[in-house]
């Protein structure tokens, strides 16, 4: 299994760890949620 690591500040970070508790969400669950949505929409390039 790989890992991906990103850095973040202390706000971003309790934002998005706010907003994976109010979803019900892991964080592999909100990045794959965010991927379907990103690619449900138009492409942009």
């Amino acid at each position: 299994m790989k890992n991906i690591n990103i850095e973040v500040d202390e706000e971003q970070y309790e934002s998005l760890k706010d907003t994976k508790k109010r979803h019900g969400l892991t964080w592999r669950g909100m990045l794959l949620h965010a991927q379907r949505e990103l690619d449900s929409g138009p492409a942009t390039e």
